[in-house]
């Protein structure tokens, strides 16, 4: 087994024990939410493995021997398989810890028949998502009155938002992200209050740039960090994320005039909130405070997949909307 596999184990087993001792009295069709155990991108390089994970929540309801020197003696883990993509990423702490820089794909040449066989299986995946029945509940969630209302109380007199797409990962080498993009094209097709679409990952290549700007997106050239402000309606469509990047998010919009003007779709806060007890003495929590401290001014809707076939592009997401008082001054227990 690759050992940087096996640090990802060892990192990840001593957080998930108690977990995976509650999910042996569970009926079968209990699933415990993987984004809340490991980083997305150990997930996604487990996915791509194809790692049984009943396997790892049994070895980590019983985990006895499996021990892995720490690589540096702050203790701080380093994977260097990439999240999704080709490219070696950086430690996610000090990636988080960064200031926003300038950004240029580090693939930067386009490739002309990468690029046309990459818009044809975007415009192929788009018509898939379109004409599907999870497409059509979606919209039928988002249309309910509920939200609706939401909407209205964040738009105000504003006719339009942008939305801010981080995260999308490797358009071109894996299927999620392309289903996470086509919805978020597909969002702004059917609803006429959705402005602008910027995207931005650092794992973009040059020929899934030239595509994205393409199908109507602008790309970033600088990285933020998620730390965009929100000085006027803004939805960030972040499917699927690293928690941090969330609480970045938060971070920089913690004041109650900006976090009223955010809509999230992401992963559930509600689920991080439900199994926070858990991980109470990790930096699990330390890197998520904001997210657990915002969550009772959080109205939480999740969305339902319908499909198995839209399960690992959707499972455990929600539209996040922010009710504070104007006048509050927001603190962090």
């Amino acid at each position: 087994m690759d050992s940087w596999f096996l640090i990802a184990l060892d990192k990840w087993i001593p957080t998930v024990q108690p977990l995976a001792q509650h999910h042996r009295h569970q009926p079968p069709q209990f699933q415990m939410p993987r984004f809340l155990f490991v980083d997305q991108m150990i997930i996604d390089c487990m996915d791509k493995l194809e790692v049984d994970y009943s396997v790892l929540i049994a070895m980590a309801a019983s985990a006895k021997t499996l021990t892995v020197e720490k690589p540096n003696p702050t203790g701080d883990w380093t994977i260097v398989l990439p999240r999704r993509g080709k490219k070696q990423r950086r430690n996610l702490k000090s990636q988080i810890l960064e200031q926003e820089q300038p950004w240029v794909p580090i693939d930067h040449e386009v490739d002309s028949d990468r690029e046309l066989k990459l818009m044809q299986k975007m415009q192929v995946c788009m018509k898939r998502v379109e004409t599907s029945l999870f497409f059509y509940t979606f919209m039928d969630q988002t249309r309910s009155p509920q939200i609706l209302d939401c909407l209205s109380r964040l738009l105000g007199s504003e006719p339009k938002m942008n939305m801010v797409i981080y995260g999308i990962g490797s358009i071109d080498s894996y299927d999620p992200p392309r289903f996470q993009l086509s919805l978020a094209i597909l969002m702004k097709k059917m609803f006429s209050w959705i402005g602008d679409l910027e995207v931005f990952d650092p794992i973009l290549s040059g020929t899934e740039t030239r595509v994205l700007e393409s199908l109507g997106c602008s790309v970033l050239s600088v990285n933020e960090q998620g730390r965009r402000q929100a000085l006027k309606p803004t939805l960030f469509f972040m499917p699927h994320c690293e928690a941090e990047l969330y609480d970045n998010l938060l971070q920089a919009n913690w004041r109650s005039d900006m976090l009223n003007r955010i809509i999230l779709f992401g992963n559930s806060f509600e689920t991080y909130e439900q199994y926070g007890s858990v991980f109470k003495n990790s930096n699990v929590v330390n890197l998520r405070k904001h997210i657990l401290a915002v969550r009772r001014f959080t109205k939480e809707f999740g969305i339902k997949t319908v499909s198995d076939d839209y399960f690992r592009a959707f499972h455990d997401l929600s539209w996040h909307f922010f009710s504070i008082d104007p006048e509050m001054e927001l603190n962090i227990v």
